[in-house]
């Protein structure tokens, strides 16, 4: 039985590895690519895009590919919608490995927003500091701003444009919290902007942040595709699997 995991994420490695033990299946994992030398799964792998919803519906029946698993990043939203419609199409059966997203504790100064846009936008007034962590391809909407240093945290170098006062720190995660008190102090950061992915691979900088009485701008992320079925976590995702093709 073959399994297709749409992957990226710690969660989906964890997954192949899992899956990938099991001699009755086959599982491969498809990587968008973007991450020069990304940490690879058990099982097989693949990477590059699959030229939109039908060209992954067309990969789905040439490949017998009996189960497809969305475990992409939460803001992954095109190819989430890709993986419905293809799925859809094919008759495939889908689930989507969606982590729970962050809840805000006592203390914490949280501005929730619903695009990277309002978070720009938001930023005048909170601080002049930023702490930018909304990956590489988030960094351009904040480009415009004047008067503002940014402290921008991604895997990859960023793609121009970026502001005009941004220091790049190359940086893959997990972050331990004495390492996210270190950096905020260091570079005298006032705001932290950063997306709701929901990993604890970089909760530790919302827990530094809580700690200095810092305003963190939170960008909500997209719902999942209509009628797709989600499981929060690896363990949920594989016994869907089993019960669904085994």
């Amino acid at each position: 039985m073959h399994v297709l995991i749409l992957g990226g994420t710690s969660e989906a490695r964890r997954l192949a590895d899992l899956l990938a033990a099991d001699p009755a299946l086959r599982v491969t994992s498809s990587l968008a690519g973007r991450v020069e030398r990304p940490r690879l799964p058990a099982g097989e792998v693949r990477v590059g895009g699959f030229g939109g919803p039908a060209g992954l519906a067309a990969w789905l029946r040439a490949h017998g590919v009996d189960a497809l698993l969305d475990a992409t990043h939460p803001f992954a939203e095109r190819i989430s919608r890709n993986a419905a419609l293809a799925a859809a199409d094919t008759g495939v059966p889908l689930l989507a490995l969606r982590r729970p997203s962050w809840a805000a504790q006592d203390g914490d100064r949280w501005h929730r927003v619903a695009s990277l846009a309002a978070a720009a936008q938001a930023l005048p007034g909170l601080g002049t500091r930023v702490f930018l962590t909304t990956g590489r391809q988030g960094i351009a909407a904040f480009a415009h701003l004047d008067g503002l240093s940014f402290l921008a945290r991604s895997v990859e170098p960023p793609v121009p444009p970026m502001p005009a006062d941004t220091e790049v720190l190359l940086e893959r995660g997990p972050f331990t919290l004495d390492g996210e008190r270190a950096l905020l102090r260091a570079h005298r950061i006032e705001v932290l902007v950063t997306k709701d992915s929901g990993s604890a691979a970089t909760a530790p900088k919302l827990t530094a942040a809580r700690e200095l009485g810092l305003p963190v701008v939170v960008v909500d992320r997209p719902a999942a595709p209509a009628g797709v079925r989600t499981a929060p976590n690896v363990a949920g995702a594989a016994d869907w699997v089993r019960r669904t093709i085994g």
